[in-house]
């Protein structure tokens, strides 16, 4: 089919034939893959062996390309006013999204107005104007209760918003009409989304897997809002992760070749709009087994944080925005108190986080607003030292969470080796002279960039986390902020009393990810037990108030006296054994509950074929006895009686069993991922240990701690043992002990919550609806103002084109006007339209003017491209001419290449061509520009098609030409030939010798003569 487009377009170098026209079969890579499958063709003479081979190499580079269309990963840094994009794709590794306002950071805000959604710049301008219908700084409200102080501050501090109370979970709802509300978790899903979107644009790529970075102190309920505002926009969060956690990652990634075995400590002090942290991290090289093959990777360990939940840029803020307020009321210009309008107050918060940040760099700023209250403008001088006097209070609480970070991790300020500044607020001069003189530091760490570094340290652990990405391992280890515990009631058999115990599942500072298992060696009937925070007087008066309910979760088991009946014959309990998780994102998890029995006897002997499967799962580094998970071994948490008496390890006298395992862990670095899943066998007798050693500490109540199930024998055996350091008799090592078989029996686990409700099936399904008709109708606003764009660039430039030489040429002024007069017409329908009118109007309108003006446009089309076609064509019959002349040459050799057809038709072609060219060519000159021209530049694009497919056939089959070889003569003929020739050889031999002895014979004659005469 002849192309459409001008040649000049195609024309290349040494009047090669455009690709455009190419014999070679090309594939649209945008079919199906089965298209594409049918589409190849395999040789003939190939093995079936190399044809699969060929298949399964086309399938699997179909399979690559596919992966590699899914494999981009991002990070969302999300602030409280602010957040940051980053996103890891192939060829892109770790970069800054840009926005659509082309900026590196994008506000955390979201507005409502006229029933349309509005992000960034446009929802900041809608802030100000009218604040009640933007939403920010969302993160201090979503998975809280109404009435957490949290909640009620932000209240006071935004009175505008009109915050209604949840009756069914008890959490704030924010109502923007009476009919259409959205909870804390809608409007931060709509921030998300907005992030992804983002992403997505920038990446070119789809994008639904995500790292997630909360502040550090954030609870379980508010990380699990972060996963439910994530799961309503189709977002897969592969971890979260604390930004203190994330900024230590990239600082220490760029650093790795610094960090040996010791470990080195740095503190991250982080100051931002609403909080303020300080962290101090641990970095040092451990060793960790990948499967078979042990590797050396270094790894941040978290060793103490402090933070103030409130102390933030954002309070700073909102005291500088009522301290011009006041200046404005002084100065007596209106009669209206500025503080009872919302629009002003707007305007003044807005400048007031201008002046903010001016002061951190200049002594004293003016502070000015047009038009702020009744026409009024305002216009003030600030001074630094003013600024610093109204935040006096807020400067005295900077240095406690430095303080709260070294008691907790028991680290002097001399082993810091450096301290990093973080967030906006370090910029502040107070903020950095109270640091250097706390510290006693000539200087502070600003190596990183503070507003990037936690969004590129979370997408590093984004792409680790990745199906796609191979990155360099560097372990990350966080720990827990706030001790959990368990609760439960100690039965005994026979007893009808029971007592309350308190065991520390999780204490203060543990790191995680972590499993842990805890034993119930006494419970022989249904039981339930509770899970709850611990001992939580680190935190002060205020941050107290939010764990109103220490109570985490209520668990009940049932099934326990049914297993015990069933196996208590013939088997000995070893307890019900809860296996808890904490995982990656700090949210603490109860998989499975199973009550344990040992009963001796023979072991089922494991079949040839499972140790078969074992060594080959071994061949790619696990197994079914492995994990292979990065949550790390389990550890034993031993049936304590403690009386009700807290065990959190934060004290440094009580220091559980617990503790010292994840320290022992702690200090040894080994990778969680290979550590061996330890068997009940091996817990029971952990658990019977440390019980003992509890026994022998606390002699006055050794009635109280003998452990269940083992004789007055056994504690003697072990008591020996222990002051022996393990030494065995000769006796003991000769004894055959007997094999044990363990039988497990899954317990029922009921969950009761004291959290806040996790929102319901059937109001997440309608939250995902309402979010996916607002992004519809985004979507569609969208659409709507690119056909406005298109229809008014179209009137614009079209009109601009009209006064154009080339078109002036190629139409009449009569057709011209007619132009005109539709493009006004249409502009004034245009600005008349009303703001609902639907795309497809606007879309008809364009249609009905390009239809309009088609012809025109195709004339200058032909006009401007026709001489280049020409020239193109008159090239290629140059070419093609001295192509011809070269074939007559190779005619005349013994065995020609080409046959008389060949080069007769090509002559013709080129002669047909040329007397074409130039009939259309006399017959274009004397046809008017403003009449459909004669000669077409698609006609000329089908001649010179022709011309170049001749001449690539006959250049072909000159490549594959193979000269005809001679026919062999037969074997008499030549040997007759050879004979004859060796006769001819002897007789040329013998004449020259008799020729030779001639000459000698006449020159010793001539001799002879000359010596006579002499």
């Amino acid at each position: 089919m002849p192309h459409k487009e001008p040649l000049a377009h195609y024309q290349k170098k040494k009047n090669s034939y455009p690709s455009h026209y190419a014999m070679a079969p090309t594939y649209n890579h945008n079919l199906p893959q089965e298209k594409i499958l049918r589409s190849i063709r395999l040789p003939q003479r190939m093995s079936p062996h190399k044809n699969v081979a060929v298949l399964a190499t086309c399938l699997v580079s179909m399979m690559y390309v596919a992966m590699a269309h899914n494999l981009a990963v991002m990070s969302i840094d999300l602030g409280s006013e602010f957040m940051k994009i980053a996103i890891v794709k192939p060829g892109v590794p770790m970069e800054i999204v840009l926005n659509e306002e082309s900026s590196r950071k994008t506000s955390t805000i979201v507005a409502m107005r006229d029933g349309e959604r509005m992000f960034m710049s446009s929802a900041e301008n809608t802030a100000v104007k009218f604040p009640k219908k933007a939403f920010w700084y969302l993160t201090q409200i979503v998975g809280k209760r109404f009435d957490d102080p949290d909640v009620v501050q932000y209240r006071q501090r935004f009175p505008y918003y009109d915050i209604i109370k949840d009756e069914e979970r008890g959490t704030p709802i924010f109502r923007v009409d009476d009919e259409t509300s959205y909870t804390p978790e809608e409007l931060l899903a709509m921030v998300l989304e907005k992030a992804k979107v983002s992403a997505e644009v920038f990446a070119e790529n789809p994008i639904t897997d995500a790292v997630i970075t909360v502040p550090v102190f954030f609870t379980q309920s508010e990380r699990k809002a972060i996963l439910d505002a994530a799961e309503m926009i189709n977002l897969n969060v592969l971890q979260i992760i604390s930004d203190n956690a994330a900024v230590a990652l990239n600082f220490g990634v760029f650093r790795r070749k610094q960090f040996n075995a010791t470990m080195q400590y740095y503190m991250f002090y982080d100051a931002g709009a609403t909080s303020t942290t300080a962290t101090i991290v641990g970095y040092h090289i451990v060793k960790t087994k990948e499967g078979d093959r042990v590797e050396t990777n270094p790894q941040l360990v978290i060793k103490g944080v402090g933070f103030d939940r409130s102390l933030g840029g954002l309070e700073m803020t909102l005291r500088l925005r009522d301290h011009l307020a006041k200046l404005f009321n002084k100065q007596k210009l209106t009669k209206t108190d500025v503080f009872t309008n919302e629009r002003s107050m707007g305007k003044l918060f807005k400048e007031a986080n201008r002046l903010k940040k001016v002061l951190s760099a200049n002594t004293d700023h003016m502070a000015q607003v047009e038009g702020l209250l009744e026409d009024i403008d305002f216009k003030a001088k600030v001074s630094r030292e003013e600024f610093e006097e109204m935040n006096k209070d807020l400067f005295e609480r900077a240095l406690n969470p430095i303080k709260d970070a070294l008691k907790v991790s028991q680290i002097t300020l001399g082993e810091i080796s450096d301290v990093i500044l973080m967030g906006g607020g370090t910029r502040v001069p107070k903020i950095q002279d109270l640091l250097l003189k706390f510290l006693g530091r000539s200087g502070l760490g600003k190596s990183i960039n503070t507003d990037e570094a936690a969004a590129l340290g979370a997408v590093y652990h984004a792409a680790h986390l990745g199906k796609g990405f191979k990155v360099k391992k560097f372990g990350v280890k966080e720990a827990c902020l706030y001790p959990i515990v368990v609760e439960f009631e100690k039965q005994k058999e026979g007893e009808e009393t029971s007592k309350t115990v308190r065991r520390t599942l999780f204490g203060r500072m543990n790191p995680y990810p972590q499993k842990k298992v805890m034993t119930f060696n006494k419970h022989f009937k249904d039981f339930n037990f509770n899970v709850s925070y611990g001992d939580l007087s680190f935190l002060t008066d205020e941050e107290l108030k939010m764990f109103k309910e220490s109570a985490i979760h209520s668990f009940s088991l049932s099934g326990v006296e049914t297993a015990h009946t069933k196996h208590k014959e013939k088997a000995e309990s070893k307890g019900v054994k809860a296996h808890f998780r904490m995982d990656e994102s700090g949210i603490l998890h109860l998989d499975t509950a199973e009550a344990v029995f040992e009963t001796e006897g023979d072991a089922k002997e494991e079949s040839t074929w499972s140790k078969l499967g074992d060594t080959i799962s071994g061949l790619f580094g696990g197994s079914d006895k492995k994990e292979k998970t990065d949550e790390g071994a389990e550890e034993q948490v031993p049936e304590g009686d403690n009386s009700g008496k807290p065990t959190e390890g934060a004290s440094d006298k009580e220091k559980t069993t617990t503790q010292d395992s994840q320290k022992e862990d702690s200090e040894k670095g080994g990778n969680d991922k290979t550590k061996e899943k330890i068997s009940a066998e091996e817990e029971e007798k952990k658990d019977d240990k440390k019980e003992d050693d509890k026994t022998e500490e606390k002699k006055d109540k050794k009635s109280e701690e003998k452990t269940e199930g083992k004789t007055e024998e056994k504690k003697g055996n072990k008591t020996e043992e222990g002051s022996d350091k393990g030494n065995k008799t000769t006796t003991e090592k000769k004894e055959e002990k007997p094999k044990v078989s363990v039988i497990k029996e899954e317990i029922a686990v009921q969950n009761k919550t004291f959290e806040i409700p996790s929102i319901t099936k059937e109001n997440k399904k309608a939250s995902k609806k309402k979010l996916s008709d607002l992004a519809a109708k985004d979507k569609e606003k969208k659409l709507l103002e690119k056909a406005k764009n298109n229809l008014e660039s179209f009137i614009f430039n079209t009109g601009d084109k009209l006064i154009q030489e080339e078109y002036e040429k190629c139409s009449t002024e009569g057709e011209r006007e007619d132009i005109n007069k539709a493009l006004a017409e249409a502009s004034d329908w245009m600005y008349d339209q009303d703001d609902d009118a639907k795309r497809e109007v606007y879309t008809g309108k364009l249609s009905e003017l390009k239809k309009l003006t088609k012809d025109l446009e195709f004339r200058v089309k032909e006009y401007k491209e026709r001489p280049k076609a020409l020239e193109a064509l008159h090239d290629m019959i140059n070419s093609t001419e001295f192509f011809l002349v070269t074939l007559k040459n190779m005619s005349q050799l013994e065995e020609p290449i080409f046959t008389e057809v060949e080069i007769t038709t090509l002559s013709k072609l080129i002669n047909e061509t040329k007397e074409w060219r130039d009939n259309l060519v006399q017959e274009q000159e004397g046809q008017p520009l403003t009449e459909k021209p004669k000669l077409l530049v698609e006609d000329l694009g089908v001649k010179y098609y022709a011309l170049d497919r001749e001449v690539k056939y006959l250049i072909n089959k000159a490549k594959n030409y193979r000269p005809k070889a001679k026919p062999k003569k037969s074997t008499n003929e030549t040997e007759g030939k050879k004979s004859a020739a060796n006769e001819t050889k002897g007789t040329d031999d013998k004449t020259a010798n008799d020729t030779k002895d001639t000459d000698q014979e006449s020159t010793n004659k001539n001799t002879e003569q000359k010596t006579g005469m002499e």
